[in-house]
């Protein structure tokens, strides 16, 4: 079974490595860029096919591990 856990930062909680790529982005010339947030992505592979008990092992990864809850939200989805 495959999961994905998005961490991104909180609203309000600066960000200067979207900034940084803003900045990148416009002086490629890329166009129409109003703002950039950046974030990490976790692809986690589970043995066995209990998506409960895989999705509530993910939550606690991030809690202890793979976010920062006080400035940033965390997503899992669980798929096939």
């Amino acid at each position: 079974m495959k999961a994905r856990v998005t961490v991104t930062l909180k609203n309000g909680v600066l960000d200067p490595q979207g900034k940084a790529i803003e900045g990148a982005l416009k002086t490629l010339g890329v166009e129409g860029v109003a703002s950039v947030r950046q974030g990490k992505v976790f692809d986690i592979e589970f043995d066995g096919g209990d998506k409960g008990k895989a999705e509530a092992a993910l939550k606690s990864a991030c809690e202890k591990l793979l976010a920062n809850t006080v400035i940033e939200n965390y997503r899992v989805e669980i798929g096939g």
